[in-house]
């Protein structure tokens, strides 16, 4: 099996600037493969992209990814720390019988 590529880069404080790990936004490859290598990171950005946090409703998450036709979601805490990311494999595990892998080898 491929490895899944990445899609996008979920952008946070760089360590050394307070408050670090603070969640910036997202910049999609897409973007990344257009602009020159001189362009600084911050005038890609996608800042309207709503992170979730930890207590998301799963029927949320799965609109939010359909809507916007994405493959991965941010997930930020109360202080809007990066603390994971929630993807379309989750979702997809989530759908599925706790069996369907077994069901496949079948």
């Amino acid at each position: 099996m491929e490895p899944v590529l990445a899609a996008q880069v979920f952008v946070t404080m760089p360590p050394y600037e307070t408050p670090a790990g603070r969640y910036l936004g997202v910049v999609h490859f897409q973007k990344l493969l257009r602009y020159p290598p001189s362009e600084r990171l911050g005038t890609l950005l996608d800042s309207e992209q709503e992170p979730i946090d930890a207590h998301t409703p799963i029927g949320q998450i799965h609109r939010d990814l359909a809507t916007y036709d994405l493959v991965a979601l941010p997930v930020i805490d109360s202080e809007r720390h990066l603390i994971g990311a929630v993807t379309v494999d989750d979702v997809l595990d989530h759908l599925l019988p706790d069996d369907w892998r077994s069901e496949e080898e079948s």
